[in-house]
């Protein structure tokens, strides 16, 4: 055997060993983003023996069903009080092992350069789901248009604001249909994916916008037995690498924004 064969083999051996020996785990997403920074991770995470494979959910409510049930090791697409919710609605035993990006919820005006414009007893359209619409009033208590009570938790509503200074009318209309809203009302909370869909801007024109670290980051769940694994290490730790960041601020250009 010459040496360059004996140095071939050699090199097919090694290889072969590290594929043995690496940890292969399903990680559920829903397409977009999710999937795409996953992807980035893929080959971080193989150089430390994690063999990562996505598997694709069209809803939010499959992922976290796989995970309980085994189907799959994680899943990443959710935020905290999303999962709150479910722990609570389905008994799972879930946890969050670390933040992964933000889609920062925005408010959109046709008729105003900034929030401070909209006069007294002007038209503010919030979504009608409890998440979603709260995190629209969560917006504006945090950036002194509103004041809310106390213990109100990630889904107050609209019977919950104490201070009102402006007067401002809310009105509840479907998430979907909220970009449609702006010809009728002053502002518009919307969620990034329908801002995006309609052709606005979720970077530039939002005249209100959330920080990329509040209570809507995303995360990485695992069930709660495989918390401790090396593994969830290996994947916090590629996700968390420079590289992965440096991918999401310059795919998305600020529509999704690293929350760690």
């Amino acid at each position: 055997m010459s040496f360059r064969t004996a140095l071939i083999l050699s090199s097919v051996l090694a290889a072969w060993s590290a594929a043995a020996t690496a940890e292969t785990i399903k990680i559920g997403v829903t397409p977009g983003p999710h999937a795409q920074i996953l992807e980035a991770v893929k080959p971080i995470a193989a150089r430390q023996g994690l063999d990562i494979q996505i598997v694709e959910f069209s809803d939010y409510v499959v992922p976290n069903a796989a995970l309980d049930a085994g189907e799959i090791q994680a899943n990443s697409f959710q935020h905290q009080p999303y999962l709150d919710n479910q722990k609570a609605d389905r008994g799972y035993k879930i946890e969050s092992v670390g933040l992964t990006v933000n889609f920062p919820i925005g408010v959109y005006s046709k008729k105003y350069k900034a929030f401070a414009d909209i006069p007294e007893g002007g038209k503010v359209s919030i979504p009608n789901d409890p998440t979603n619409g709260g995190r629209v009033l969560l917006l504006l208590r945090d950036k002194g248009v509103i004041k809310l009570k106390d213990g109100t938790g990630f889904k107050p509503s609209v019977l919950d604001i104490t201070e009102n200074p402006k007067k401002l009318k809310f009105i509840e209309v479907d998430a979907a249909q909220a970009p449609r809203a702006l010809d009728d009302v002053d502002a518009a909370g919307i969620n990034t994916n329908y801002a995006t869909q309609a052709g606005l801007d979720p970077v530039k024109d939002p005249i209100l916008r959330e920080d990329a670290k509040g209570p809507y980051a995303n995360l990485i769940a695992v069930r709660a037995v495989d918390k401790d694994k090396p593994w969830v290490t290996v994947l916090v730790d590629s996700y968390h690498a420079p590289d992965v960041k440096e991918f999401i601020l310059t795919k998305f250009k600020g529509a999704v924004l690293p929350a760690w």
